[in-house]
């Protein structure tokens, strides 16, 4: 994604514990700046559960980005930003900015948005409803929910939810955002070299109305309906609950990930898998959807005088 002139995100692994996670994400880091010149961001949810901020795994993750930043100046230079969500950036914003990093902070409603760049983040990360992934337990359309925080804020403003192309891009520079973010589009592509090739496989052959949400680990998740979220309802509804469901989950979701089950794993994904049709080359892809956009811009220009000049006449 970096070497298509995007911004590569790498995610935090928060299903290991936090000595194991911090090892994993450290590896990560390292080996993403040996792939790349271009700079990079990591994920790191928020750890929002009642614990000293200094105590949880989001402080010890920071401290991994911190130190690979500390040891390397080239990697100090590639690893420019962090993304935080799922909860209150708030005790984390100093720190962050103290590290001289970009701090982004994602939300799903207006609400958040502006507690956010109360707290003093960098950028916002606005997600529509249809987002894949974890999503939000009061949805808010990114069609609405756009206009609505670029409204609300003075920070840049960076759209998810639902975009897969330049017309996507367009209606996110024209409802006031910076930019898009997207997931779902990236793993039916040639940069998913970590998942199975059944997952985007399952992607491609999903249709409109096939996705579902159902209960994740911070809130809702969206994902497709199959076996594997019948079955997470039945073990729901017998009585499995607390970190034996949790681990459940994970195992459903590595068993489509990792071994490519599509049936029997949970199939993480947004609304726009039934719109994708192929699997893209992101060294392609995203220029010309960059271009796709302007062009849809200037063609918007040049067609919008003429029609104002007829209806006037």
């Amino acid at each position: 994604m970096s070497e298509a002139g995007g911004l590569g995100t790498l995610s935090s692994p928060t299903a290991s514990g936090a000595a194991d996670g911090a090892r994993e994400l450290r590896a990560a880091i390292d080996e993403c700046a040996g792939l790349t010149s271009r700079p990079f961001a990591v994920n790191i949810p928020v750890d929002d559960r009642g614990h000293d901020p200094a105590q949880s795994f989001t402080r010890t993750f920071l401290e991994v980005v911190f130190q690979a930043r500390a040891a390397d100046s080239a990697v100090a230079s590639q690893l420019r930003a962090i993304t935080t969500a799922a909860g209150d950036p708030g005790a984390y914003v100093a720190v962050i900015k103290d590290n001289e990093l970009v701090h982004q902070h994602k939300v799903g409603s207006t609400r958040q948005a502006c507690k956010a760049e109360a707290r003093g983040v960098d950028v916002i990360i606005a997600s529509g409803a249809e987002m894949g992934g974890h999503t939000h337990a009061r949805p808010v359309h990114t069609v609405v929910l756009g206009p609505n925080v670029t409204e609300a804020v003075d920070v840049p403003v960076v759209l998810s939810g639902g975009f897969r192309d330049g017309r996507g891009l367009a209606a996110a520079l024209c409802f006031g955002a910076e930019g898009v973010a997207m997931g779902t589009r990236f793993i039916a592509s040639d940069a998913n070299t970590e998942w199975h090739p059944n997952y985007a496989r399952a992607l491609l052959d999903a249709q409109e109305g096939d996705d579902i949400t159902y209960p994740g680990f911070f809130g809702p998740v969206r994902g497709l309906r199959n076996h594997g979220s019948d079955l997470l309802a039945t073990v729901m509804n017998d009585g499995l609950a607390g970190a034996s469901l949790h681990e459940w989950k994970l195992a459903a979701m590595r068993k489509a990930q990792a071994e490519g089950d599509t049936v029997q794993g949970l199939v993480l994904a947004g609304q726009v898998a039934g719109a994708l049709t192929e699997i893209v080359t992101v060294a392609e892809f995203v220029p010309q959807m960059t271009r796709d956009a302007l062009q849809i811009l200037a063609d918007l220009a040049r067609r919008l005088p003429v029609a104002h000049a007829t209806s006037a006449s």
